[in-house]
């Protein structure tokens, strides 16, 4: 929470912030998160406006996760840009925007976290990778592609010849 008292809805007055605050639990999605406690870099220009007040800058956190093609743990930096505007109780966008469309102040207060959590977990992969080329794992056995040799394979046979395999003792190949 970032407390607006001292701009008193004077609009042009401005202040910098820098921030560190620790990472709320749950915030990522599936396959990539911050850590809980993990902190996060604000540099925020708070500008008094007419409706309320500006909030614009940057977010920088450290993601960490797993590749969703062979489950390696990975880390990512997360680097957004923020810019949002919270209106003043009664101003005149009660009347002129939808309730979800701007963000509210409590009385002189702005909270953050909705808006730090909306601008970032959209910058999140979804599918993260430990690398672009990541072969990912075996769907035979689950080993990693990297760790296989060119001669790793199995054998599929259709479960409709599978009786004929046990009674003629199976392929030439095989004999």
């Amino acid at each position: 929470m970032i407390d607006t008292r001292e701009f008193g809805h004077s609009p042009g007055a401005s202040r910098s912030y820098t921030l560190r605050p620790p990472a709320p639990a749950g915030f990522g999605i599936d396959m990539v998160r911050v850590p809980t406690g993990e902190p996060i870099d604000l540099d925020l220009l708070l500008e008094a406006v007419v409706e309320g007040v500006l909030v614009s800058g940057t977010v920088r956190a450290k993601a960490s996760g797993e590749c969703a093609r062979c489950l390696d743990p990975i880390s990512e930096e997360v680097d957004v840009e923020l810019r949002e505007l919270f209106a003043y109780q009664d101003s005149t966008t009660d009347t002129s925007t939808d309730e979800d469309e701007v963000s509210r102040m409590s009385g002189d207060l702005i909270d953050l976290e909705p808006v730090v959590r909306d601008t970032v977990l959209p910058s999140m992969s979804t599918a993260p990778l430990c690398s672009p080329d990541c072969p990912g794992l075996c769907s035979g056995c689950g080993a990693k592609w990297a760790e296989l040799g060119p001669e790793h394979r199995h054998e599929t046979i259709d479960p409709r010849w599978a009786a004929l395999r046990e009674r003629f003792g199976g392929t030439e190949e095989e004999k």
